[in-house]
């Protein structure tokens, strides 16, 4: 039996990733220490023998921590803050340190846990790392417009710097190494405080409190069904021959936000009124991924309609 490292494991889309992996008769070792994520995301997992949990910083793992699990043959790196909303206690704002380490310092550290034992590794980059692109939909070898000192520059720029040094290693060690370039994700598992948007419009929405959308709503992004990102996840990093790849993983649905709103308002038969407040500096105007690399590379495309898993998200933030 293979195992697999997912650093960030009981977040968002770690969580899921946890899930898919188990399912398909791999042994998962989980490693987070919670500061954006939650112990209920992997809570069903403890019960399985081929779940291991390692609550720990990536920034002080030691070899004594792998004393005990089992050495990995696959690692992929999601641990970071991710939400850029200023007001939520889980966003890479209130960590700006934190989030700037864990994606340099930490995915060091793991290349070179990678490198040690000649494990596959997967970074996961963002979308953040086109910043206010010139150029729509964003291809992956457009090289962005990023402010490097701005309000979100903690994260884009940790990104981008996570994404140079895993080349490094690709080219210096020849390490089996692939970068993803995550666009807007959504689903089952966010958590209600992280601040994204379509948490903040689904909770919203179900108080009937006003949809806050930020600037004039013009505004674009595109939403990838969880299950959709984590199948891509497993192609890029199961399949051979890739190595060194930059592949973005999104949905090229592209909606503004005030029609995404109006969207979620329908869906939720809400009474919520939209209101609009100053836009946040450096927010991209818009975002949408050109899916053309992992169509041909991985033979991947989202498949999950936006209402479908709008839907299915609504339901989940109905129980939470």
């Amino acid at each position: 039996m293979q195992t697999v490292y997912i650093a960030g494991g009981a977040g968002f889309i770690g969580s899921h990733l946890c899930k898919r992996l188990l399912a398909d008769g791999y042994e998962v070792v989980c490693i987070d220490n919670f500061l954006t994520s939650s112990k209920k995301n992997i809570n069903p997992f403890f019960s399985n023998a081929h779940f291991h949990f390692l609550q720990k910083d990536i920034l002080l793992l030691t070899e004594h921590d792998f004393e005990h699990i089992p050495l990995p043959q696959y690692i992929f790196h999601l641990a970071s803050p991710a939400s850029p909303n200023l007001k939520s206690p889980r966003s890479y704002m209130s960590y700006p340190i934190e989030t700037l380490r864990v994606n340099s310092q930490g995915t060091y550290i793991l290349l070179n846990l990678a490198k040690k034992m000649s494990s596959r590794f997967l970074y996961a980059s963002t979308s953040e790392v086109y910043g206010d692109p010139k150029v729509s939909p964003q291809v992956e070898t457009y090289w962005g417009n990023v402010n490097p000192n701005g309000i979100r520059s903690v994260y884009d720029e940790g990104k981008r710097f996570g994404e140079a040094i895993t080349i490094a290693y690709v080219r210096k060690f020849s390490l089996d190494a692939r970068i993803a370039r995550i666009f807007n994700t959504y689903g089952p598992h966010m958590q209600n405080d992280d601040g994204r948007v379509v948490s903040n419009f689904i909770l919203q929405s179900l108080h009937n409190e006003p949809l806050t959308i930020y600037g004039k709503g013009k505004q674009t992004r595109s939403f990838c069904f969880v299950s959709d990102l984590v199948e891509g996840l497993m192609k890029l990093m199961f399949t051979k021959n890739i190595n060194g790849e930059v592949v973005n993983l999104g949905n090229p649905n592209e909606r503004s936000i005030k029609v995404f709103a109006q969207l979620i308002k329908k869906l939720t038969k809400s009474s919520s009124q939209i209101v609009f407040e100053e836009l946040p500096a450096d927010d991209p105007n818009r975002r949408c991924p050109d899916i053309s690399k992992a169509k041909k590379l991985l033979g991947w495309e989202p498949k999950v309609p936006l209402e479908e898993g709008l839907q299915k998200t609504i339901e989940y933030f109905k129980t939470v």
